[in-house]
């Protein structure tokens, strides 16, 4: 009896205890780094590593599931218990499931989400049980009501010496109430953790829940862009579709970099995802600008000297700003915008710009030398695409040649905006006059990289110090060998040195 009883006690501490030393060793093991399975391009072997959790999601669109798989960083993560990123919308959703996981290396592998099925319409019988209550509720609703209508002719006195007490003009709290003043957006950014990366996700995820959508501004490959209205202030609001989910994400990730915010970098705010009851629709929230992009202010009107200078000087700004990895614990890393045109920077009401649509940004890891590049299949704009990248001699592998390439579009922006300064020509876009208005890569490569054209540099703009000073620098973007081309930070000191007084002014 004794050995039976030492037997199953023994069987008993080693049920209870072992888990809790093999979760010891998985988590001494996890301070390495978690191992997650990734199915984005960008993922070296299917495997991605992270100090946070390993993220799952199946979407259903257009009756078709689409699962992803990557990595989420312990800094992403608030509140870390339950975080949102992690979690499904708690309203009705029939689109997109999330899951998170930390249990062991490579566990979101097996995790195959299954959408939701819509519970069955219910039958005559249950319409009526849920019918029932509502008439019961008005019937005492109506009654309540006939009764207060009947005790106000009663006691009209009295009703009025109630309504006096009740709303008089020296009730103090509604005059704490408005005299407190309601907190705008500006004001929540001065007061964040100050690493430049937004608001907190709590407070994005609560501004987004307020948002009142008021009028569409424009279209893309992505969605929509709409202006909506935040206690007072306009906001603007890119809503992807949920097959682009994985654009969503990464431009939220690049917005949210430590040290990102700048003057000249389109100012995010908040990013989340929102059910409408028929599908989810993922959020992108930054600032808005009446003036809208570069291309349809340079179509609709005109620019002095002085005020082209300025337009370029806060491009190049924003640009070099991009390019400059700044080092330190709260640093920023190199990054590269991929996509630079008109149509993606934006001009603010004193008529400097600012670079959004960050979307197929890519950054430097300085410490493995590599180059972050998101899993979309998205490209950049092929009439902005630089020689190097048209004829696919670029190496992938290196970042420096990104940045190479944004110059190079940079050059074809400078030349837009210098058309349109007075006195000016008709609104074309670069190499309008050697492609078609839509153009494929092969008649892009066949014009830049076989012809080697580039954009027509007017005679007359060497009379006037301010288009001469530009059509220098558009030259030396162009080069047809990269390493030749001028640095961000280089053009943007060059045009730091023309002499605005000298160009009058706005």
């Amino acid at each position: 009896m004794l050995l039976v009883k030492n037997v199953v006690m023994e069987d008993y501490y080693w049920s209870k205890y072992l888990p809790l030393l093999l979760g010891l060793v998985w988590r001494l093991d996890l301070a390495q780094g978690l191992k997650c399975f990734c199915n984005f391009e960008s993922c070296p072997n299917s495997t991605c590593e992270t100090d946070g959790y390993c993220y799952a999601s199946t979407t259903l669109d257009k009756g078709l599931l689409k699962h992803t798989y990557h990595c989420i960083e312990r800094k992403l993560l608030f509140p870390i218990e339950h975080p949102f990123r992690c979690a499904s919308s708690k309203a009705k959703n029939d689109s997109l499931v999330i899951q998170c996981c930390d249990s062991y290396d490579m566990c979101n592998r097996d995790l195959r989400l299954e959408i939701p099925r819509k519970p069955p319409e219910p039958g005559p019988s249950a319409m009526a049980w849920h019918v029932l209550p509502w008439l019961l509720g008005l019937t005492v609703l109506g009654a309540c009501a006939a009764l207060s209508l009947w005790w106000a002719r009663r006691a009209p006195k009295a009703l009025k010496r109630e309504s006096r007490s009740l709303f008089a003009p020296e009730d103090s709290f509604c005059d704490t109430r408005h005299s407190l003043k309601t907190p705008t957006i500006q004001d929540m950014m001065d007061v964040s953790t100050g690493s430049g990366s937004g608001l907190p996700l709590l407070v994005q995820r609560s501004i987004a829940r307020q948002i009142q959508l008021a009028d569409i501004i424009g279209k893309g490959r992505f969605g929509e862009v709409w202006r909506g209205r935040w206690r007072g202030e306009n906001v603007a609001v890119k809503i992807f579709s949920s097959r682009e989910e994985c654009s969503w994400f990464r431009e939220a990730e690049i917005y949210q970099t430590v040290m990102l915010r700048h003057e000249n970098i389109l100012g995010f705010i908040a990013a989340d995802n929102k059910d409408n009851g028929t599908w989810t629709q993922l959020w992108l929230i930054t600032d808005y600008h009446g003036n809208g992009s570069l291309f349809d202010f340079l179509n609709a009107r005109t620019v002095d000297a002085r005020t082209l200078i300025k337009m370029a000087l806060s491009i190049a700004t924003g640009l070099a700003h991009l390019h400059m990895d700044i080092v330190g614990t709260k640093g920023k890393p190199a990054i590269a915008h991929r996509d630079l045109k008109s149509k993606n920077i934006l001009v603010k009401s004193n008529l400097t710009c600012v670079i959004g649509d960050l979307g197929l940004a890519v950054r430097h890891n300085v410490a493995g030398d590599s180059v972050d590049v998101p899993s979309t299949n998205r490209v950049g704009t092929k009439r902005y695409m630089a020689p190097e990248v048209l004829d696919e001699s670029m190496d992938a592998r290196q970042f420096d040649p990104y940045k190479r390439s944004d110059v190079y579009s940079l050059g074809l922006v400078l030349w837009e905006a210098a058309r349109r300064c007075e006195p000016p020509d008709d609104y074309q876009p670069p190499y309008h006059d050697c492609v078609p208005p839509d153009p494929s890569l092969d008649d892009m490569r066949r014009a830049v990289c076989q012809e080697r054209r580039r954009p027509a540099l007017p005679a007359r703009w060497q009379a006037q110090p301010a288009l001469a000073a530009l059509a220098k620098l558009m030259k030396e973007c162009w080069y047809e060998n990269p390493a030749a081309r001028l640095t961000a930070l280089r053009i943007k000191k060059t045009l730091a040195n023309v002499p605005l007084d000298e160009l009058g002014r706005t």
